[in-house]
C-alpha cells in the first residue's frame, strides 16, 4: 500500500460534474486526485475477505441481538423491538453497507464502525474514481464492481419489493451530497427498469383512510428508498414515527433491522461472540469495566454519531476529540488503533457491500486521526 502523488487532470471538474458529481469542493477540497492509493492484489484479496467475513459476523451479531432482547444495550427503543424483528424474519430487501477499516498493508484490516444505514461516498467510489482511473492508466486495475452490482441486484430484488416495477427515492434535499447520492441509485434502480420518482423526506405524506404511505399525489408508495437514518425517523419528535407501526404494506430501503448493525453497540457485541478476532478491536459498552483493561489507549464513540462528531481520541502522545450533538444514547469504548500515517495524510477505507457481497471501496484522507466531513477522497488502483 503505497501513496503516490499525482498530476490532476486539468479539465477534472469539467468530467466529475459531467457525471453528476456537485459536492467535490463544497468548504474546501473534498474530491482529490493530487495523490491516489496503490495497493498489490494480495492487499485487495484480503481487505475483501476481511469485507466479507465481517458481514457474516455482522449478521451473526444482529440476530445475538435479537436472541437475547439487547436492543435497550445499542440505543433502541423497547417500541421498535417487534418492528425490527418482522423485518428481519421477513428478511426485507437490503442494498449496501459501508465498513470502515483500518489498513496499512503490513497487518489485517481493523474494524472501526459499520455504517449500515446511510452510508455515503457511494458516487465517488463508484463512478467517480473509475473513470479518474480509465483517464489516468487503462492498463491498471481497481477494486470497484460497485455499479454493476447495484444494477445487478435491483434486478434480483424485484420479486421481493411490495412493487415490481416503481420506487420512490427519498432524502432531505437542502443536502446536496444527499441529493446527488440518492438521484445516482436512483439512476442505477432505472436502469435495472424501474420508474422512479424523486422527493423530499418532508414530503412523504401520511394517508389516514387509507392507512398508506402517499406522494404529494396521492399515490401510494409501496417502496421507499431513503438516505435517513432510521434513529431519526424512529425519534419520539418525528411526527409520522407512529405510522411506521400501523403501516406494513411498504418496503423501506434500507429496511428496520438495519438499526441492529448502524448503532455502534454493535462493535461490543462482535467483539464478545468473536473475542481476538483478527479484524476486530476489543470494544466495550462505556459502563463496561473491562474498559480498564484499555487503559489510556482507547476511542470512545456515540452509538448514532456521524462524521466522527463526538469522538474522542486518547493514547500515547494522543488526546484529541470533536465537537458535536450526539452521545444522549450512550457510548462506546474501542481500543485505540490510530489511522496508518503517509506524510502527514491518514486515510481509512470504506469497503463496500452490495447485495452481501464486498463490491470496492473508496479511501477518505484526513490530516489528522479522526475522519470527519471536511476529509478528502481520494482514488485508489491496483496492480
Amino acid at each position: 500500500m503505497q501513496r503516490i502523488q499525482n498530476e490532476p487532470r486539468t479539465d477534472w471538474v469539467k468530467k466529475v460534474e459531467e457525471l453528476g458529481f456537485l459536492y467535490h469542493s463544497l468548504d474546501t477540497i473534498y474530491w482529490d486526485e493530487r495523490a491516489y492509493y496503490k495497493f498489490s492484489s494480495r492487499e485487495v484479496d484480503e481487505l475483501e475477505a476481511a469485507t466479507s467475513e465481517l458481514y457474516d459476523m455482522c449478521l451473526a451479531a444482529a440476530q445475538h441481538v435479537i436472541d437475547n432482547d439487547l436492543f435497550a444495550h445499542i440505543g433502541i427503543d423497547a417500541k421498535w423491538k417487534n418492528y425490527i424483528i418482522n423485518s428481519w424474519n421477513n428478511e426485507d430487501p437490503a442494498l449496501y453497507g459501508r465498513f470502515d477499516l483500518r489498513y496499512d498493508g503490513k497487518t489485517p484490516p481493523k474494524l472501526y464502525e459499520f455504517n449500515a444505514d446511510t452510508p455515503t461516498s457511494l458516487l465517488e467510489a463508484s463512478v467517480i474514481q473509475w473513470y479518474w482511473l480509465q483517464d489516468f492508466d487503462k492498463s491498471k486495475d481497481q477494486f470497484n464492481s460497485i455499479h454493476e452490482k447495484l444494477i445487478a441486484y435491483w434486478t434480483f430484488l424485484r420479486p421481493y419489493l411490495k412493487d415490481p416495477n416503481t420506487i420512490h427515492f427519498a432524502c432531505m434535499q437542502s443536502s446536496i451530497e444527499d441529493s446527488v447520492t440518492v438521484q445516482y441509485m436512483r439512476d442505477t434502480a432505472e436502469q435495472a427498469g424501474y420508474k422512479t420518482f424523486f422527493m423530499d423526506m418532508s414530503d412523504i405524506g401520511w394517508d389516514s383512510q387509507r392507512m398508506i404511505w402517499a406522494d404529494l399525489d396521492g399515490h401510494e408508495m409501496k417502496n421507499i428508498f431513503k438516505l435517513y437514518p432510521w434513529e431519526w425517523l424512529t425519534a419520539e419528535n418525528e411526527p409520522f414515527s407512529a405510522h411506521l407501526l400501523e403501516n406494513t404494506s411498504s418496503c423501506w430501503l434500507e429496511p428496520p433491522f438495519k438499526m441492529l448493525m448502524s448503532s455502534k453497540g454493535i462493535l461490543p457485541i462482535l467483539w464478545k461472540l468473536y473475542p481476538g478476532h483478527k479484524n476486530l478491536l476489543p470494544t466495550y459498552f462505556s459502563g463496561d469495566d473491562k474498559i480498564l483493561t484499555l487503559g489510556d489507549n482507547y476511542a470512545m464513540k456515540p452509538f448514532f454519531s456521524r462524521e466522527g462528531a463526538n469522538v474522542t481520541l486518547k493514547g500515547k502522545g494522543i488526546d484529541t476529540s470533536t465537537p458535536g450533538d450526539y452521545g444522549k444514547e450512550g457510548y462506546i469504548v474501542q481500543e485505540l488503533c490510530p489511522l496508518p500515517e503517509f506524510d502527514g495524510n491518514y486515510p481509512v477505507i470504506g469497503s463496500w457491500v452490495i447485495g452481501q457481497q464486498p463490491a470496492g471501496m473508496g479511501m477518505r484522507e484526513s490530516n489528522g486521526l479522526i475522519t470527519t466531513n471536511t476529509s478528502r477522497f481520494i482514488p485508489h488502483l491496483f496492480e
